[in-house]
């Protein structure tokens, strides 16, 4: 059975990129946040309660998700936001469930999540990575990254926890603010994790 590990950290911080090097070594990685947009496309109840949670405006003609529209809703308003977190969060959770299933023979595998720990994900997972960056650089990368402004990413922030909150759910942290290499410290946890595998305990 592959030991579940889950990678998260704030906007902006490189989780991809870590996860990116983590499958170059051969790790099977689950993206939740795109698995939640595969589910808003196809799943037609997902889509039923969408659309029933932010009125006709949320999806176009041919049915495609109108993402910023629904964002625009989502993110200005906790409630709906969580309501939405409700509709997706379990769809996903049930297709990692059987994704996992497909990859039990692995020694480990990773779940990456922006809201891994507020969605209560991590506590079906063997141990959250953490992915650290300074707050700056991380809303400076997800500005030139999502083309959003400075005050979109705080509206999407203020729904995350604090990398200072993150912390105490992480055994394993890695550094990612462009002075520490980052294939180096994954090469080491890659390691480490394997063999946590074998032995089914962490040092």
């Amino acid at each position: 059975m592959a030991l579940k590990i889950g990678i998260t950290g704030g906007i902006g911080s490189g989780k991809s990129a870590v996860c990116d090097i983590f499958h170059l070594l051969g790790i099977s990685v689950f993206n939740s946040d795109l698995e939640g947009r595969k589910i808003l496309e196809d799943n037609e109840e997902v889509k039923k309660k969408v659309a029933a949670l932010f009125g006709p405006a949320s999806f176009s003609a041919d049915g495609a998700p109108d993402r910023k529209y629904i964002a625009s809703q989502a993110f200005t308003n906790p409630e709906k936001l969580k309501k939405l977190n409700g509709i997706i969060h379990p769809a996903v959770a049930l297709q990692f469930h059987n994704w996992c299933r497909e990859h039990e023979q692995e020694d480990y595998i990773l779940k990456e999540a922006a809201v891994l720990i507020e969605s209560g994900a991590y506590k079906e997972l063997d141990a959250v990575i953490l992915v650290s960056a300074p707050e700056a650089l991380r809303w400076a990368r997800a500005s030139q990254r999502d083309r959003i402004t400075e005050d979109e990413i705080r509206k999407r922030s203020r729904n995350q926890m604090t990398e200072k909150e993150l912390l105490p759910y992480a055994r394993y942290v890695i550094v990612n603010d462009e002075s520490q290499l980052l294939i180096p410290q994954v090469l080491e946890l890659h390691e480490q994790l394997k063999k946590a595998a074998q032995s089914h305990s962490f040092a």
